[in-house]
């Protein structure tokens, strides 16, 4: 059973941190709307879904999966880079204990955005990014390294976090924008690349089977309706794809990684 725990996006939304994106107005009903249909998305390929309330002190709630790390064994809970959204992070971990998930808390000076941390089988990729630390990299290592994890630095430059330039999209398949991240980074990975007209089209959110009847075989991605080029280059590698509208989140420098933390059991 897979189970996606989101969050309710802020009367505040429009206040949210931007880092590489220009401020512009947000239609916070619509983003609301798409939200829904993402949290909906999620439930027709079998997740079970809890989302937690927000508050107008917490305009970038709704991008849970900066809020923990979560492997098979259990989860991290991060510090973000931001200090505006380690508020956050309380009601996750409680969220996370409800589901009796074994924890552990990163420390300061640490910090460390869920977004930057990309888990590959036994490969745990982290962004070196301007929210996620040395010291948060070394703890995630010290933390993960127990259970049988190898966690690699990846240097980031031009995006927010290492999984809007990389995700991954099946079992031993990547998308990535090259211009964000280095290629040589993920050895043993197939890749496919964005289409040079839609660098923003790296972040998708693959559901692996066979936890649901959607999910059957070798999963899905659930992926932005904004980036069709890419999208088509998906498919020619056959892979299935669940389109959602996210548009209104990704004036916030939102994908749809940032919107759940998902683990299965």
């Amino acid at each position: 059973m897979l189970f996606a725990l989101t969050r309710d996006i802020s009367a505040a939304f429009d206040r949210c941190e931007l880092t590489h994106l220009p401020r512009v107005p947000i239609d916070l009903e619509r983003a609301r709307a798409q939200h829904d249909a993402y949290e909906w998305a999620l439930v027709e390929l079998g997740c079970t879904i809890r989302r937690l309330d927000s508050a107008p002190e917490l305009p970038d709630a709704v991008f849970i999966e900066d809020t923990a790390v979560v492997v098979r064994e259990g989860a991290i809970i991060a510090r973000p880079g931001a200090e505006t959204r380690r508020a956050e992070v309380p009601a996750v971990a409680e969220a996370l204990g409800r589901f009796a998930v074994p924890q552990h808390t990163m420390t300061e000076p640490a910090t460390l955005d869920g977004g930057d941390v990309l888990v590959a089988g036994r490969r745990v990729f982290v962004g070196a990014s301007a929210r996620t630390n040395v010291e948060g990299l070394d703890q995630l290592h010290r933390l993960l390294e127990p259970f049988g994890y190898t966690v690699h630095a990846v240097p980031v430059d031009g995006c927010l976090h290492l999984k809007s330039a990389v995700t991954a999209v099946a079992r031993d398949t990547l998308l990535i924008n090259r211009a964000w991240v280095p290629a040589d980074a993920f050895p043993g990975f197939s890749l496919i690349d964005v289409d040079p007209d839609e660098p923003h089209a790296a972040n998708a959110l693959w559901l692996a089977g066979p936890e649901g009847p959607a999910l059957r075989g070798g999963g899905i991605v659930i992926y932005p309706a904004a980036y069709p080029k890419t999208r088509a280059r998906l498919a020619s590698h056959d892979i299935q794809v669940r389109t959602v509208e996210l548009d209104e989140l990704a004036k916030a420098e939102g994908g749809v990684t940032c919107c759940s933390v998902i683990w299965g059991r």
